[in-house]
């Protein structure tokens, strides 16, 4: 098709309806969300001492605290333009790479919180958190409402953006993830077809995830070693649960990559979502604790060791070989 019958498609596209009553509640909820901790980075910037106790290393911000204040008010921001982008009728005419990757990076972000974040409350509700004294004996950093404000809002706005991605996806790109994935790789590289690149691309995802899977695997249940000192003794069932949520990412990330260039029978949504959701959770915080472990430590320990560093390092190669398996057989769908 030529770029002016493109042209002549697109101008003549009928408007798109305007959204339903439930998407509009659903973008205010969102919105709504981002207050607190949009008011609580607000605070900190203009020197308030809100929800930082005394002794907080918070409480002296250095160029790296401020740096990161800014970036992650920016981040939690741009969830306002996000919702706008999902609930107005424009938003369905805007470049689709301006809006997949955000989402990709919110989707990848928010979903270990969404998952991780009420585990770790029924583990305490149950009696099975971490011990007190060890809680005591730690560095001040922030009041512990802080935490339970901060990741409410942030699950609130996993759902809510969920729920306004998921039909906005399927009024834009519903072809792309209908019926089965199809023939798979192919040598030929035959248009709806993937490349043999692609397969080798998700076989070196897989034994970089399978690692990234058992090592979280490992401190999920339990087992300290490959942590530093401060961690290890802080290490309970809380954390685990976050461990755990990692592990089971990177396994999701590998399924997913493997099914896609499998091709066969296998509906295309399910290895669709499943490398979605793992390549966007470990390839963004992957590199979100890598950057953070390269400045002070907010509690005034330590910092990461070898080997959690390096399953940083892992998470992140295993989240982009899968998101270029996801690129490229969304496009190849595309083309078909």
């Amino acid at each position: 098709m030529s770029t002016r019958a493109v042209r002549t498609a697109y101008a003549t596209r009928p408007p798109a309806p305007a959204p339903g009553a439930g998407r509009r509640i659903l973008g205010a909820v969102a919105i709504a969300a981002t207050v607190p901790y949009l008011a609580l980075k607000t605070a900190w910037l203009s020197g308030s001492r809100i929800g930082i106790p005394d002794g907080s290393v918070l409480l002296e911000p250095g160029p790296f605290f401020i740096a990161a204040n800014t970036v992650t008010l920016a981040m939690d921001a741009s969830v306002l333009l996000l919702v706008l982008v999902l609930t107005r009728p424009w938003g369905i005419r805007g470049p689709a790479w301006l809006l997949a990757v955000p989402v990709f990076v919110a989707t990848g972000l928010l979903t270990p919180i969404v998952v991780a974040f009420p585990g770790q409350l029924l583990i305490r509700a149950l009696g099975f958190g971490a011990d007190p004294a060890v809680v005591a004996a730690r560095e001040p950093f922030l009041d512990p409402w802080v935490f339970n404000v901060v990741y409410s809002g942030f699950m609130v706005q996993g759902l809510a953006l969920a729920g306004l991605f998921v039909p906005y996806a399927r009024e834009r790109w519903g072809r792309l993830w209908r019926g089965v994935t199809g023939a798979g790789v192919h040598p030929d590289g035959v248009r709806g077809r993937l490349p043999s690149s692609t397969g080798v691309v998700a076989a070196a995802s897989a034994p970089a995830g399978l690692a990234v899977a058992a090592v979280y695997a490992y401190w999920a249940f339990g087992g300290t070693a490959g942590l530093a000192a401060e961690r290890a003794a802080t290490h309970s069932a809380e954390t685990g649960v976050v461990a755990a949520v990692h592990a089971l990412c990177a396994l999701a990330a590998v399924a997913g990559t493997l099914l896609l260039v499998r091709g066969g029978g296998l509906r295309a949504r399910w290895p669709l979502a499943l490398a979605w959701v793992g390549a966007g959770a470990t390839l963004t915080w992957g590199a979100w604790t890598l950057l953070a472990s390269l400045g002070p430590q907010l509690d005034g320990g330590e910092g990461p060791s070898a080997a959690v560093l390096l399953a940083y390092a892992g998470q992140m190669i295993t989240g982009s070989l899968a998101a270029v398996v996801l690129s490229r057989f969304l496009i190849s769908r595309g083309e078909g």
